[in-house]
C-alpha cells in the first residue's frame, strides 16, 4: 500500500495489513504532519447521521472523589545467590555450556609470584629528590660553570630567582591558611 502524506511531498510505501478498516494515525517523516489513514481502496461512504436535538438536563450535583491510600509494596530481602552466574557448573546447568580448562595449570615459583611495583608516589618523591639536587649542585657550581661559560650566567640567575618565588609562594600559602 502507498499512501501520500497532505502536504503532497512525500510518498511512503506499507504493508496492506498495517492500517485497519477503522484507521490509524500517521505521522509523515518528512514534514511531521499527522492525520487519520484509512486503507486505499477500501474507503466506502458512510452514512450521514442526522444532528440529534438538543436535551437539556437538570445538572447532576458533584460528588467529591475520595480518594484511596496507596498500598505501600514491601519488597522481601533478595536472598544471595548459592552459585555463582559465571561457574561453569551454573552454566551447564541452566544454558547446556560446558567449559574445560585446556592449558594444564603451571606451577608457579615464589620468585614469580612477587611483584613489586614502584608506585606513583614512590616515582614522585624520587622525581623531585632528583630535581632539588640537581638544582644544589648548579647552586654550589655555579661561579664554576659562569668561569667557563659566561653566557650562562644570565640563565642560571633566572633559574634561582624562579625557585625563589616559588618558595615564597608556598610560604605565604602555608603561612595564611
Amino acid at each position: 500500500m502507498i499512501i501520500t502524506c497532505n502536504c503532497g511531498e512525500k510518498k511512503f510505501t506499507l504493508p496492506d495489513n498495517s492500517i485497519p478498516a477503522a484507521g490509524r494515525m500517521v505521522q509523515c517523516g518528512f514534514c511531521g504532519l499527522k492525520w487519520k489513514q484509512f486503507p486505499v481502496g477500501d474507503v466506502e461512504k458512510t452514512q450521514s447521521i442526522a444532528r440529534p436535538k438538543k436535551v437539556v438536563s437538570r445538572p447532576q450535583p458533584v460528588q467529591q472523589k475520595i480518594q484511596k491510600p496507596k498500598k505501600i509494596k514491601r519488597n522481601a530481602p533478595k536472598k544471595p545467590r548459592e552459585i555463582s552466574l559465571y561457574s561453569p557448573e551454573y552454566l551447564a546447568k541452566k544454558h547446556g555450556i560446558k567449559i574445560s580448562n585446556t592449558q594444564p595449570e603451571k606451577k608457579i615459583s615464589k620468585q614469580e609470584k612477587v611483584k613489586v611495583s614502584f608506585g606513583f608516589y614512590n616515582s614522585l618523591i624520587v622525581f623531585i629528590f632528583f630535581v632539588i639536587a640537581l638544582s644544589r649542585i648548579l647552586y654550589f657550581s655555579q661561579g664554576f660553570i659562569v668561569s667557563n661559560i659566561p653566557a650562562s650566567e644570565y640563565y642560571l640567575n633566572y633559574f634561582f630567582e624562579s625557585i625563589r618565588n616559588i618558595f615564597e609562594i608556598w610560604k605565604n600559602l602555608i603561612t595564611n591558611y
